[in-house]
């Protein structure tokens, strides 16, 4: 049976928080060698690992990263609301992470400063609250208009924006909903920009299905003139989605190791 553009989007939200389930007893293994190692006692369904390997972290197999929570607020906030309302969404973020929740931890304390306090033992028992939440806590708390860290340019805006795309996919207002509701807790206009191309996969996917072009659709969107919601980094995004199309040969295997270095 043909999905409908609703069947897709309503699929593109709970694909999203399954998958975020199903990988957070392996999140951030950034050893190769570990994760051969973890990976080889789960072949061939490494989802959904029953006991967690995580380094950083212990969470129950099933609950979401702070990735995935971050998308549940969001989509309770859109479900509410109707809309991205920034200051509905900045008092669930505080209070879903903020004091007396599970996220509130000695180690995810956002004042705690490098090297203070107890020595740090991990995994820690518990959700990790990460750099960007944390400076989303001490902006608020200062009172500022800009809750969004303007320093912070990892992955949470691309891993939730499935709701906000799937409840304006197809319309012209849509770039403009995820960038409102990236900046409240990243303010850095690279993670906007990549945030927001990774929306036009997203959006192309929820309209027409399966693509092998969309690659090239995007890029197509990005390089034109009129497009909505234009970046300047518009053109950086460019020269990695062309990265990406020259690479498309190569495993993850091979990638990894050639592409990123740990720091």
């Amino acid at each position: 049976m043909a999905l409908s553009v609703a069947d897709r989007a309503i699929g593109a939200v709970i694909g999203a928080a399954v998958a975020d389930a199903a990988a957070q007893p392996m999140h951030w293994i950034y050893n190769p060698d570990k994760l051969k190692e973890v990976l080889s006692d789960l072949e061939p369904c490494p989802e959904f690992r029953p006991e967690s390997a995580n380094p950083f972290y212990r969470r129950t197999t099933g609950e979401q990263t702070c990735y995935g929570d971050q998308a549940y607020v969001l989509l309770e906030s859109l479900s509410r609301c109707g809309d991205v309302d920034v200051g509905d969404l900045t008092k669930r973020f505080y209070k879903f992470f903020g004091p007396g929740t599970v996220y509130d931890l000695p180690l995810n304390d956002p004042y705690r400063k490098k090297g203070e306090g107890p020595k740090v033992v991990l995994p820690i028992d518990g959700p990790w609250r990460n750099g960007s939440l944390k400076a989303f806590f001490r902006n608020v708390d200062a009172g500022k208009e800009e809750t969004g860290s303007d320093a912070d340019c990892m992955m949470d805006g691309v891993t939730k924006l499935a709701p906000v795309v799937g409840m304006f996919a197809g319309r012209p207002e849509m770039l403009e909903k995820v960038e409102k509701a990236v900046r409240v807790t990243q303010n850095d206009d690279m993670c906007v920009a990549v945030t927001l191309a990774a929306a036009r996969f997203l959006e192309h996917f929820i309209l027409n299905g399966p693509d092998p072009n969309v690659l090239n659709v995007v890029l197509d969107q990005l390089k034109d003139p009129k497009r909505q919601n234009p970046q300047d980094l518009d053109n950086a995004v460019i020269a990695q989605i062309h990265q990406v199309k020259d690479n498309l040969s190569k495993t993850s295997q091979q990638l990894i190791p050639a592409m990123f270095t740990n720091t």
